[in-house]
């Protein structure tokens, strides 16, 4: 599909790919044209999908590969190969006697009272787990020595295991990476065809436990990815594409194809950061302080807080988590990542009745093969995209820009079987209660998710992209509380499209655990420097020659305390004034988050990072929605089930591409595109801004009577 964007002053044609559970996402950029495709994730070899999608594209726009300036890639396939545990055979290496931290974990309940509680189970079982003997103290000094016959007769059962993936790990190791480094010299030659992921490299920052479990995600996923971005790399540069590909990390920013092979880690959250970084753009477009950033796609449902224009950003993630909810009742990941809670809530979701006898949608998901039945491809359960189809809100012959031909009667035959003959219900309630049930989910993990970080959604804007999303995000924004949401222009494929938008940046890290009152300015200086250069050169190489932006950072506490907070340093030597200023910061910062500071205490530098990104962000141009325009003429009509009058009914459709700024309609009605559907339901009026994104305010929320419906509901 190919549109006019307002916003393209460069020139140059950019291409962004997006490999979702079901589906995968192309954009392409030329100045002010832009062409988008939609085509099915090909889970056994991710790069065939990803490449199909690129050739559909370059079609649309009349281009050949060689004409490519920019490629950028995010992907699930970390993701999924961590949840589904579909990694490597992986071992790991570690201290002798510390085996057993990766399930030892931090000794404490992350649901206090249940007797039955399950924690996580570890990526590398017991018996892949070894400890070598050496041992190195918080300070980097050798207490004991590499015991180098122990590895070399360890890398000759690692083979006869059947091994793919190393990840090693000693305690202390981010304050001396000696021995690790030795390690992986002896592994490389006593056992060549492994793959070794050493802690030091990937997250040299204290605490032991989440850095081996850090490490062995790593270790898990990096022979799958690596060997698709290898795979990848050798075909496009077949094709003629002129440099390498680049890739989405989970902090938002663009980095090298190499260092998604050496810490594949890096994008377990890629696919989802691009569509953070779609929202903080359109929130900038459309001055939205505060906004809520709703990514749904086939498998997944993706919840962002941004603030003052910036999406919130964590040192750390868990993934896997027992209980969805729950914080602690998952594996933590040590890397830079946005903040953002995402749950198996996506138009694959299976739905079922559980052992209770109550409807419950996901968090399994259908995926892209066989997936919902709908797809006529084998898939049996029903789905949310089944409900949708059967419900008559999506129109089964453009469906992901008609990849995909929907069969309705198959969607209500698995309806049927799944569900309607097991709880009584009509074929149409079942289908309502399934997105009732979905869109609850989605709101209920927004409210955990503000509960935890201490804020409150329904101040904000809904910004809502993805396949699936805009079919949803009225409903969860009247759960919510939030009375405006914006679906912006090209919302199907939104993810990919934010990746066009986010830097070129890398940020490392290291742990030097310091006094501030007797600190060692010679050792920071040289640690400073040290990290500099890493990320000056990760950077570089993706943007070579570019002006580079850097903010250092330190992770302060006062001694005795167990957890830091970030502290800026200003560029300039570390010096006595430096350090001097560094305390002074500390302490200013610390009042302001917790109402006092602790003079009388001594001060303490945990980590050092510094963040390199190239050049600066460009401004984006401001968007707004013109207040004359008239009402919106309606392309048709389509029957879709209304649950509450119980009947099906004939809503107006309006077809997205003709609307012009200004105009405005109100729901029920569907607004229709290729890659996804707009469900305006009841009490909803909609405008289109100036650069094609639709405004939807709850009017009726906002009307007196609405109010006063909504105080009774919550007396009631």
């Amino acid at each position: 599909m190919s549109t006019e964007i307002h916003s393209g002053t460069d020139t140059r044609v950019r291409l962004a790919v997006d490999v979702g559970g079901t589906f995968t996402d192309v954009v392409l950029l030329q100045g002010a044209a832009k062409y988008t495709a939609k085509v099915l994730t090909t889970p056994g070899a991710p790069e065939e999908g990803v490449l199909a999608g690129i050739g559909e594209i370059l079609q649309q726009a009349g281009l050949g590969w060689s004409e490519v300036d920019l490629l950028i890639l995010g992907t699930t396939l970390a993701t999924n190969a961590l949840i589904e545990r579909k990694g490597a055979r992986t071992a790991l290496i570690t201290t002798e006697g510390f085996r057993d931290l990766v399930e030892i974990g931090l000794e404490d309940r992350f649901a206090q009272y249940d007797v039955f509680l399950e924690k996580p189970a570890p990526l590398v079982p017991r018996h892949w787990r070894h400890g070598v003997r050496e041992r190195v103290d918080a300070a980097g000094q050798v207490l004991s020595p590499l015991d180098e016959d122990q590895v070399q007769a360890l890398a000759r059962q690692l083979v006869a295991d059947g091994i793919e993936s190393v990840a090693v790990c000693f305690l202390h190791g981010y304050a001396n990476p000696a021995h690790e480094r030795r390690v992986r010299a002896l592994l490389k030659t006593h056992a060549p065809g492994l793959w070794v992921s050493l802690a030091s490299d990937v997250c040299p920052e204290i605490r032991e436990y989440e850095r081996l479990s850090t490490i062995c995600a790593n270790a898990y996923v990096q022979p799958q990815v690596a060997g698709y971005l290898q795979r990848l790399h050798q075909a496009v540069a077949a094709r003629g594409l002129r440099g390498e590909a680049f890739l989405m990390t989970s902090g938002g920013a663009i980095t090298t194809l190499q260092t998604g092979i050496d810490e594949p880690v890096r994008l377990v959250e890629s696919g989802p950061a691009g569509g953070a970084v779609l929202a903080r753009q359109v929130a900038e477009q459309i001055g939205a302080a505060r906004a809520l950033s709703f990514d749904m796609g086939g498998t997944t449902a993706k919840i962002c807080f941004i603030d003052d224009y910036q999406p919130q950003i964590s040192r750390s993630f868990e993934f896997g988590r027992v209980h969805r909810h729950l914080k602690g009742s998952g594996l933590p990941i040590r890397i830079p990542v946005i903040e953002m809670v995402e749950i198996g809530a996506g138009g694959g979701s299976i739905a079922r009745v559980n052992h209770l006898g109550v409807v419950q949608v996901g968090p399994d998901s259908a995926g892209s093969s066989p997936g919902p039945a709908a797809y006529g491809l084998g898939g049996e359960l029903p789905t949310v995209t089944d409900a949708h189809t059967a419900l008559g809100a999506v129109d089964p012959a453009r469906f992901a820009v008609g990849k995909v031909q929907l069969d309705a009667r198959l969607a209500r035959q698995a309806l049927a079987q799944g569900l309607a003959a097991q709880t009584g219900l009509e074929v149409e309630v079942a289908a309502q209660a399934i997105v009732d049930i979905v869109t609850e989910n989605m709101a209920n993990a927004a409210r955990v998710h503000a509960s935890e970080l201490g804020k409150s959604a329904d101040d904000s804007t809904l910004i809502a992209f993805g396949g699936a999303a805009p079919l949803h995000a009225a409903l969860l924004a009247r759960k919510l509380g939030i009375t405006r949401l914006v679906i912006p222009a090209s919302a199907g494929v939104g993810s990919a499209l934010g990746f066009l938008w986010a830097p070129v940046a890398y940020q490392t890290v290291r742990s030097l655990h310091q006094r501030i009152a007797n600190i060692d300015h010679a050792a920071i200086e040289a640690l400073l420097a040290e990290l500099t250069a890493h990320a000056d050169d990760v950077v570089l190489r993706a943007a070579p020659g570019a002006p580079l932006l850097r903010q250092r950072t330190v992770y302060m506490r006062y001694a005795g305390q167990g957890h830091e907070i970030a502290v800026d340093l200003p560029e300039g030597p570390f010096d006595h004034a430096a350090a001097r200023d560094l305390h002074e910061r500390f302490e200013a910062r610390y009042a302001s988050l917790y109402g006092r500071s602790l003079p009388h205490i001594a001060a303490e530098a945990v980590s050092w990072s510094v963040a390199v990104q190239a050049g600066g962000r460009p401004v984006p141009e401001p968007d707004a929605v013109p207040a004359d325009g008239d009402r919106a003429t309606p392309t048709g009509t389509r029957r879709v089930y209304d649950t509450e009058a119980a009947t099906w009914q004939d809503i107006p459709v309006y077809e997205r591409t003709t609307l012009r700024p200004g105009q405005w309609l109100s729901g029920p009605a569907l607004v229709v595109e290729d890659e996804t559907t707009t469900r305006v339901i009841a009490g909803f009026e909609v405008r289109c801004s100036r650069l094609g994104a639709l405004v939807l305010t709850d009017v009726q929320a906002l009307s007196p009577a609405g109010k006063n419906r909504e105080e009774s509901a919550a007396l009631a």
